[in-house]
């Protein structure tokens, strides 16, 4: 089946097309109505079965967005923002959402396609949906890097960088249409709609697409070659999501590290121009997304400027993989371990309170037991937080998958004894009695706790009411575990009110830079180090001037309601007041006078 093709309607292609988020006309989009091969003997013929099947549908499917749409996401934080990048454009144009699948009229399924088990998923839930007979429209990596795959067939498919043409594709779905539209174009536009899965969490998709060839990679045939974003339209866009209450901004990529490359800047220039957009009362934090080690290296000094801004989370995800340098090689990762080492060594010594997190792949073809334990050697010299470890999966399409493996057992087991290794950590150890500020996002999935986050992106649980989602508070740790700590809520702190923070505005913003500070809001040593806390970039100054600005604030409300105040008596009316009122009752005096006219010439007549 071939892809739908934007159709000027004049007939000329290519030019036109509908702006980001907009349907097109159904005569300018060319689709493949769903009818049975041995039927199809023109595609007149093909019209009329898709209108009869048409005419026989339900009222309510016969009318675009009277629809109700269940979305199931599998993968990393770019599929989930292209997932609510779709969810907005559909409850835009009408279309309900709902977490309950036998709810749905329509199923949209993103997919992932780096893992088996995730494929293995997607496969289980399209054959769920054909038995309950959904009409279903699959979106993400699978269909775009192997579109020919069995399990797609007679489904709707929509490509990684199509998502902007969701609303069509639901459409003439519901019609009983197949729709595949798979063609690279531009990249989606950042400012569609979006219904974030949290409101307080903004996933900024920077790039889309690598620079890498990694043999065992099944994204990049679905991703494609680096595309970046402009600088301008990035840091617009955390602009518009700061107004909007967004309290945490994920930059996310399939490689943040090379974000620009391909447009001419890097990912400092980025970092460093969304920073100076970030509030100063530190109410919105930046996290910075994966990046692989190759494209950092020239740049770890600029980076780690940028992880001490006190905005900014020091946490950063850089994948290793692997330990060994042969495995390395055959993965065509581009790095060696000692090149890995030396990024985890420099930001952890310039950066205070640092948090790394990486990933390893067991039993890669070729695999030896020396290469394996000189990967659980690394990972017992750093003691990562945070290690996803998995079994060597291999992709359709991908050189890896012609190599030699490692028998099934020996990965296996191997993997077991690299998570023994892991879970045998302690990280936390020694932060109980300590007071960290902590940004509260999300509730925990017990139902009972409040998640927060340090400034190292360790996940704090406490307790108190779901207002506090969203805020910002300083939090005693009473209690450690191995995934997270707990704590309780000592001290909350308010936004600075809109006089106080329109007085900040004119000061010069907190340099990620070090050596700057001495000409913005805070010093060089609030800048390089996190105090405990957390008066710091003029936090300190805002928070003792709230109850002379809260009471400044009563006094504005009184002379403002003063003002508002309901006149008394016609006495105190101006001139405006007397003419409009004047004015109504002269064209009552008018109506009723027609009306009497009327009514007149009517008993006359009879």
């Amino acid at each position: 089946m071939e892809d739908i093709e934007d159709l000027l309607a004049g007939g000329a292609g290519g030019a036109g097309g509908a702006p980001p988020g907009f349907r097109l006309p159904l005569n300018a989009v060319r689709i493949n109505p769903k009818t049975n091969k041995s039927k199809r003997s023109s595609s007149k013929q093909d019209e009329i079965t898709a209108s009869n099947r048409d005419s026989l549908a339900p009222p309510s499917l016969k009318i675009p967005g009277t629809q109700t749409i269940y979305i199931k996401t599998f993968g990393c934080s770019h599929n989930q923002s292209d997932s609510e990048y779709m969810a907005g454009q559909l409850t835009a144009f009408g279309y309900a959402l709902t977490e309950v699948p036998e709810d749905a009229d329509l199923w949209l399924i993103n997919t992932c396609t780096v893992k088996s088990p995730s494929q293995s998923a997607m496969s289980t839930l399209i054959t769920r949906g054909r038995s309950g007979k959904k009409p279903l429209v699959i979106a993400g990596c699978v269909p775009q890097g192997s579109r020919d795959l069995k399990e797609l067939e007679g489904v709707s498919v929509v490509g990684v960088q199509q998502i902007d043409r969701v609303v069509e594709i639901v459409e003439e779905t519901l019609k009983g249409h197949e729709v595949r539209l798979l063609t690279r174009k531009t990249l989606p536009a950042l400012d569609l709609p979006k219904v974030r899965r949290n409101n307080f969490i903004e996933i900024l998709p920077i790039n889309v697409g690598c620079l890498g060839a990694c043999t065992y990679c099944k994204t990049k045939h679905a991703r494609g070659h680096l595309g970046s974003y402009t600088v301008d339209s990035l840091v617009e866009r955390v602009r518009t999501v700061i107004s909007e209450g967004v309290k945490e901004i994920w930059l996310s990529s399939e490689d943040t590290g090379a974000y620009g490359r391909d447009i001419g800047v890097n990912l400092p220039i980025l970092l460093n121009a969304i920073v100076k957009e970030l509030p100063s009362d530190q109410s919105t934090m930046l996290r910075i997304g994966m990046t692989n080690p190759p494209f950092i290296l020239e740049h770890l000094k600029e980076i780690a400027a940028v992880l001490r801004h006190l905005c900014v989370y020091t946490f950063l995800h850089v994948p290793v993989q692997s330990g060994s340098d042969s495995v390395l090689t055959a993965m065509n990762r581009e790095y060696t371990a000692s090149e890995f080492r030396t990024v985890v060594d420099t930001l952890t010594e310039l950066v205070p309170g640092m948090q790394i997190a990486t990933d390893i792949i067991c039993g890669f073809p070729g695999e030896t037991d020396e290469d394996f334990s000189q990967t659980v050697e690394l990972i017992k010299d750093y003691k990562f937080p945070q290690v996803h470890i998995s079994q060597f999966y291999p992709r359709p399409g991908t050189p890896a998958a012609k190599m030699k493996k490692v028998q099934s057992k020996i990965v296996k087991q191997r993997s077991r004894e690299l998570t023994s290794v892991f879970e045998a950590f302690a990280p936390y150890t020694g932060m109980e009695g300590k007071e960290e500020r902590i940004w509260i996002t999300e509730v925990a999935t017990d139902g009972i706790h409040l998640v927060g986050h340090t400034k190292g992106y360790i996940q704090v649980l406490v307790t108190g009411p779901e207002s506090m989602l969203g805020t910002s508070a300083m939090a005693r740790i009473t209690s450690v575990g191995r995934w997270s700590v707990f704590g309780e809520v000592i001290e909350t702190f308010s936004s600075v009110n809109r006089e106080t923070q329109a007085r900040d505005e004119t000061k010069p913003p907190c340099s990620s830079d070090v050596s700057s500070c001495e000409t913005c809001d805070c010093s060089a040593e609030s800048c390089g180090e996190k105090e405990r806390s957390g008066e710091t970039c003029n936090i300190s100054g805002n928070i003792s001037r709230q109850d002379q600005n809260m009471s400044d604030l009563k006094k504005e409300e009184k002379e403002m309601m003063q003002k508002l105040k309901p006149r008394s008596s016609v006495a105190n009316w101006g001139l405006i007041d007397k003419a409009l009122v004047c004015g109504v009752l002269v064209s009552s005096l008018t109506i009723l006078v027609l009306f009497i006219s009327i009514a007149s010439r009517v008993l006359l007549r009879q």
